[in-house]
């Protein structure tokens, strides 16, 4: 197949279920209810976090988490009683101590630089050219200077950010900075101007893996970092400006077809 037959194709995919209709049962759909970049910038990172598993689940808990926080994300993260989240399963392996642990760096994230996105500008992550590898390493140094050395002993930080963050697919974070970078009127939010959509990765889930060997865009069997780097690279060939748009299109068809309603990942 030609790659202008295959560009062919996807669009088609793009126009089936890159749709409002589709991201309602979609984790998107939790950053898209606020209007304010930092409340949307915090339910992007929490919510993507837990983005692994079956769908119907990813969305309960989800709904629950940010309940916890009284739905107003960012209020919560800077004057919120972060202590008085206990020790209850939030969704899978995260619990309580996890979303601490993760609230107690974004509040010394926010106060000291106000936006995840200026956080992103400062580590040097939107001149890089692998922007959520560079973001993601320095959040979590910044994750474990903000918490107390016990709780760093704890599994907090592999809990909310993978430990092997160079190799790592980085999906569930490549997935958050999508919602936040683009912006097509549909389904992401695109309130970031210091990323291009040109920069991003693909979020690398089972289904998208699946799909993009079948069709002849990846060919690496592991789903790590360098399988995210040759299909985006593929990817980048159809679309220069903007190679994640192909994303819901090709996990929407993947879940279709394979009928488990899953969103998987190792991070």
């Amino acid at each position: 197949m030609t790659d202008i037959e295959l560009k062919e194709q996807l669009d088609a995919l793009v126009m089936k279920y890159n749709v409002p209709e589709f991201a309602d049962n979609d984790p998107v759909g939790f950053p898209r209810r606020f209007t304010d970049k930092r409340d949307i910038e915090i339910a992007s990172l929490l919510v993507s976090t837990i983005a692994w598993g079956q769908r119907p689940m990813i969305l309960r808990d989800a709904e629950r988490m940010l309940s916890k926080l009284g739905n107003e994300p960012y209020r919560f993260v800077c004057e919120g009683d972060i202590a008085s989240i206990g020790e209850e399963n939030v969704h899978r392996t995260f619990f309580g101590r996890h979303l601490r642990y993760y609230l107690t760096g974004l509040r010394e994230l926010y106060l000291r630089y106000g936006s995840l996105e200026d956080f992103a500008i400062a580590c040097g992550a939107t001149a890089s050219e692998a922007p959520a590898w560079q973001l993601a390493s320095s959040l979590r140094s910044l994750l474990s200077d903000a918490n107390t050395a016990a709780q760093c002993r704890l599994d907090g930080p592999d809990r909310c950010l993978p430990s092997a963050v160079d190799t790592s697919a980085l999906k569930r974070f490549n997935m958050a900075l999508r919602w936040l970078v683009r912006r097509d009127g549909i389904v992401d939010l695109g309130v970031w101007s210091a990323l291009e959509p040109s920069q991003l990765f693909i979020p690398l889930d089972v289904h998208v893996a699946n799909v993009s060997r079948s069709a002849g865009l990846l060919v690496r069997k592991q789903n790590d970092r360098r399988a995210v780097e040759e299909l985006t690279c593929a990817l980048r060939r159809l679309r220069p400006d903007d190679p994640t748009i192909y994303d819901f299109a090709l996990f929407g068809y993947g879940v279709n077809t394979s009928g488990t309603g899953a969103t998987q990942s190792s991070q």
